[in-house]
């Protein structure tokens, strides 16, 4: 009778470690938010970036989150202009539940952000907002904030969304980045990385965002090239497993504000 209380006792300290051990994982990787603001004007832009600027940004540091990037389309078309990019990274999926709540009580927060904060309904300062909630990727579980130099007005901070037919598939390009080696082939090239992420919640699913940053155009067409006829790439790119791993694919170029954390 001692033998079948042994083993029920084994698997059950085998399964808690198990799920330890999943939560430890978890703890390590980072969690992002990209909020974006659709805007219709430039009054509206104006709002959305003293609010930002004066109240939001300083809120979230006294909040104890870092490393806060603001970011506007490089783009000739004014409907994509006039959006503004908000990456927030967390520590834990707790610390992105709790913000709004804590930043709510802050009184600097409320009062910096008032116009924002009370705006009436006939004058509301955004027309909508859209939110992707992200994991980092095991290969890179923290963001790493840009090296680029130069002015912000030319730097390029280039966001992709790759989508997949299926979650399987999906798993593979995932698998890609990270087993696969292709975010070690981005740093060996000098992409300077932002973050590589899973998306865990947003309208388009399933798929991976990441970002990489260039000090101008000419710098990212240039780093490009040199991805396309890289040998790990030619090879890895061919490889059975990895085909037709993306279904669809979204480049957004943009650069930072100048109260942009980086």
């Amino acid at each position: 009778m001692k033998t079948p209380v042994r083993n029920y006792l084994t698997t059950i300290i085998l399964f808690f470690a198990l799920i330890f051990s999943a939560n430890a994982q978890n703890q390590d990787l980072e969690f992002y938010q990209l909020k974006t603001y659709f805007l219709k004007n430039d009054n509206q832009e104006k709002t959305v970036d003293s609010y930002l600027k004066d109240a939001y940004l300083p809120a979230l540091k006294r909040a104890g989150i870092e490393n806060v990037g603001v970011f506007k389309t490089i783009s000739n078309d004014n409907s994509d202009s006039l959006k503004i990019y908000i990456l927030i990274p967390f520590k834990s999926l707790e610390q992105f539940l709790t913000l709004d709540s804590m930043i709510a009580q802050d009184k600097s927060y409320v009062s910096a952000g008032a116009n924002y904060i009370n705006a009436k309904h006939d004058k509301a300062p955004y027309e909508r907002i859209s939110s992707t909630l992200m994991k980092a990727f095991t290969e890179m579980p923290v963001m790493q904030t840009s090296k680029v130099k130069g002015p912000r007005k030319n730097r390029v901070y280039e966001l992709r969304s790759y989508e997949s037919a299926t979650e399987a598939i999906y798993q593979n390009k995932v698998d890609m980045f990270n087993a696969g080696g292709e975010v070690e082939l981005f740093e060996s090239l000098g992409f300077n990385a932002v973050f590589y992420a899973e998306v865990i919640s947003g309208d388009r699913m399933p798929n991976l965002m990441y970002m990489t940053t260039f000090e101008n155009m000419e710098s990212r067409d240039a780093h490009w090239d040199a991805f396309r006829t890289a040998p790990k790439w030619l090879k890895l790119k061919v490889e059975p497993k990895y085909q037709n791993n993306v279904s669809k694919a979204d480049i957004i170029l943009l650069y930072p504000t100048e109260y942009s954390d980086y």
